[in-house]
C-alpha cells in the first residue's frame, strides 16, 4: 500500500498502517488521506462468476488528476504467465476508485491479480471464480453489522487468515451513517476507534469519507485482499430504516431524500467490488444458485409503526387488532417490488429446474417469525431508557395481538414474505434464506400456509451490539423463552459477535456461527462455535 503519512502518524497507528485515520486526532490523518497518493486501500474482488471476476482498487495519481490503471492475472502470486488484464481510467469523478471485470477465466480456480499505475504496484490479491459441473462441497462466509466503533474487526480477521473459503457474502451494514457519540454512545465507543467524518452522513462527500475510514482498517483489507466479496446493501449504507421514499433517520431539514440515497448508492457502487446490477444469481456449478437481492432502496415499502395504531386512542387491544387484520396485511405492500420479486421467482423455478440442489437467498433482514416472550417484561434493568421500556411494552402487547416484535424485517411484510414462500414451494426449491441485520445468530425452519418452505440461517453482527445490551437476563434464558415463544425459531445466540459460515453438499447445508474472543482489542482468535444443519430435500434444521 502506497501511503503518504507524517511519520508522527505512522508511530501513532503503528503496524496499522491507515488504521492511523481510526485513532484519537483522526481528522488530521483523514486530510492527510486526502492527499495521499498512489494505491491507497490496497485490492478487493467480487461479483464472481465461472470465467470471470470483478477487480476493484483505489489509485490517486502524484498529479491529483484522472489516471489509467492496468489490471493482471495470473495462476501463481510470481506472475510467471500473465492470462488476463485490461485497463480503466479513474478520477476524482469515481473518487479514484477502480472496478474491472476480468474475463476469459476458468472456472473453480483461484486466482492472483495486482494493479499497475505510473509505474507503482498495487499489493496482490488473491480471487476465485465459480466452479462448474460437478461440485462435491462450497463454503461461503457470511458477515453482517460492522459498527467501527463499537470494536476491532475480529471476525474479518479470522475469516482471512483460512484457506478454506471459497467467496465471502456480506448482507449490509458494511458501514454506519450516524455521527460520532450517537451509536454508540462515547461510553460505549472503543476510543481508539475514533471514525471519520465526525458528522452524519448526508453528501456524497461524506459517504466517501466514511468508506475511506472503513477501508482503512487492516482486517477489512486483509478480508478483501484474500477473497471475492459479494455484497448487498441493508439500511445504514444509507440511513436506519431506509425504505423507497425516506428513512426513519432522515428529516426534512437533511435536504431531499432522493439526492441523499443517491449519494449513498453512489459511494457504495464506487467502494464496494460490486457490478451496476441491482441484483443477480451466482451459479455454483451443479450444487446451488446463490442469489444477491435488494431489499432496501428500490421498491421496499414504508415499514409500519405499531405505536401508529395507538395513536387513534380507544381500546389498544382493538387498535392492535384493526392493525393486524387491515395495514399489516396489506398484500401491496412490499420488499422486493413487483420487478424484482417476478424475476427471483423464475430464477427459483429455473434453478430448480436444472436440479441444483440448493437455492440459497441472501438480504438484508430475518424473515422467520419472530414474536415477544412475556418473560421479557421482567429482562429490562432499572436503568433501562424510557425508549427501551417503551419498545419492549409495545413488542408484548404486539404479541398478544398476534403480531411480530419489528416491521422493519420480513415480518412486517407478511404477505411478501408469502408469495416468495410460496414461489418457493410451486418452484420445489430447497431454499436457505440468509440474513443478517439483527446483530443475533438465528436458525429458523420457514412454513407457508402449514407447509415447510426451506431453513433460515441469520448471522450475528461483526461488531454491533445485540439483545445483550438491553436486558439484564442471562442469554441463555433469553434465547429459551425466544426458542419457546416462536415455532419457527429452533436455535439463537443473543449475545456474541463475529461471523457464520455455510457449507453446502449435495447430502446437507451446515451453517456454523463461530464466535470471536474479543471485539475490544484486535484479535483473530475464535472462542466458541455453533453448528446446524438442514438435509436435502428435508426443510428441518438439527444439531450439527
Amino acid at each position: 500500500m502506497t501511503l503518504i503519512l507524517d511519520r508522527r502518524s505512522l508511530v501513532r497507528g503503528g503496524a496499522l498502517g491507515l488504521g492511523a485515520l481510526l485513532l484519537p486526532g483522526g481528522g488530521a490523518a483523514l486530510a492527510q488521506l486526502a492527499a495521499a497518493r498512489g494505491f491507497t486501500h490496497d485490492v478487493a474482488s467480487g461479483e464472481p462468476w465461472q470465467d470471470s471476476v470483478l477487480l476493484w482498487t483505489r489509485f490517486v495519481p502524484a498529479s491529483g488528476a484522472s489516471a489509467r490503471v492496468g489490471v493482471e492475472v495470473a495462476e501463481t502470486p510470481e506472475f510467471a504467465r500473465i492470462v488476463g488484464g485490461g485497463t480503466a481510467v479513474t478520477g476524482a469523478f469515481r473518487d479514484w476508485t477502480v472496478k474491472h471485470t476480468v474475463a476469459g477465466l476458468q472456472p473453480g480456480r483461484t486466482y492472483y491479480y495486482r494493479f499497475t499505475a505510473e509505474g507503482q504496484v498495487s499489493p496482490v490479491g488473491r480471487t476465485r471464480t465459480l466452479p462448474s459441473g460437478r461440485v462435491a462441497e462450497f463454503r461461503m462466509a457470511v458477515f453482517s453489522c460492522s459498527n467501527l466503533p463499537f470494536g476491532y474487526f475480529s471476525a474479518y480477521a479470522h475469516a482471512a487468515a483460512r484457506d478454506d473459503l471459497h467467496f465471502g457474502v456480506h448482507l449490509g451494514d458494511y458501514i454506519y451513517e450516524y455521527q460520532r457519540g450517537n451509536y454508540p454512545s462515547p461510553r460505549e465507543a472503543i476510543a481508539a476507534r475514533l471514525l471519520e467524518p465526525a458528522g452524519e452522513l448526508i453528501q456524497l462527500a461524506d459517504y466517501r469519507a466514511r468508506y475511506a475510514c472503513y477501508r482503512a482498517d487492516p482486517d477489512l483489507q486483509r478480508l478483501h485482499n484474500r477473497m471475492p466479496i459479494i455484497v448487498s446493501t441493508d439500511d445504514h449504507e444509507s440511513a436506519n430504516d431506509s425504505w423507497e421514499g425516506g428513512a426513519e433517520n432522515h428529516s426534512a431539514n437533511e435536504g431531499d431524500w432522493t439526492l441523499r440515497k443517491a449519494a449513498a448508492l453512489q459511494a457504495w457502487r464506487e467502494w464496494m467490488p460490486v457490478s451496476d446490477q441491482p441484483w443477480a444469481a451466482y451459479e455454483i456449478g451443479d450444487l446451488a444458485t446463490y442469489f444477491r437481492t435488494e431489499t432496501r432502496l428500490l421498491a421496499r415499502s414504508q415499514p409500519l409503526s405499531i405505536a401508529a395504531a395507538f395513536r387513534s386512542g380507544g381500546d389498544p387491544a382493538a387498535a392492535l387488532a384493526a392493525f393486524r387484520d387491515g395495514p399489516w396485511r396489506d398484500p401491496a405492500r412490499s420488499m422486493l417490488g413487483s420487478e424484482q420479486e417476478q424475476w427471483l421467482y423464475g430464477e427459483l423455478r429455473r434453478s430448480a429446474r436444472a436440479r441444483k440442489t440448493w437455492q440459497v437467498i441472501g438480504n438484508g433482514t430475518i424473515m422467520g417469525q419472530t414474536r415477544a416472550p412475556a418473560a421479557a417484561a421482567d429482562w429490562l434493568p432499572p436503568e433501562a431508557p424510557d425508549y427501551v421500556r417503551d419498545r419492549v411494552r409495545a413488542s408484548l402487547l404486539a404479541a398478544r395481538a398476534g403480531l411480530p416484535s419489528s416491521m422493519d424485517d420480513w415480518n412486517g411484510y407478511p404477505a411478501a414474505r408469502s408469495r416468495l414462500l410460496n414461489a418457493a414451494q410451486i418452484a420445489g426449491a430447497d431454499l436457505i434464506m440468509l440474513a443478517g441485520d439483527s446483530h443475533n445468530g438465528w436458525a429458523f425452519e420457514l412454513a407457508e400456509g402449514g407447509r415447510r418452505a426451506g431453513v433460515e440461517f441469520d448471522a450475528q453482527s461483526v461488531t454491533s451490539p445485540g439483545l445483550e445490551s438491553y436486558f439484564r437476563a442471562s442469554p441463555n434464558d433469553i434465547a429459551c423463552a425466544l426458542v419457546t415463544t416462536n415455532p419457527e425459531l429452533k436455535w439463537a445466540d443473543t449475545s456474541g459477535r463475529g461471523y457464520m459460515t455455510v457449507t453446502l453438499t449435495p447430502a446437507a447445508a451446515t451453517a456454523e456461527w463461530l464466535f470471536v474472543e474479543s471485539i475490544v482489542g484486535r484479535t483473530d482468535r475464535v472462542t466458541r462455535t455453533h453448528r446446524m444443519r438442514t438435509r436435502a430435500g428435508r426443510r428441518t434444521l438439527e444439531t450439527a
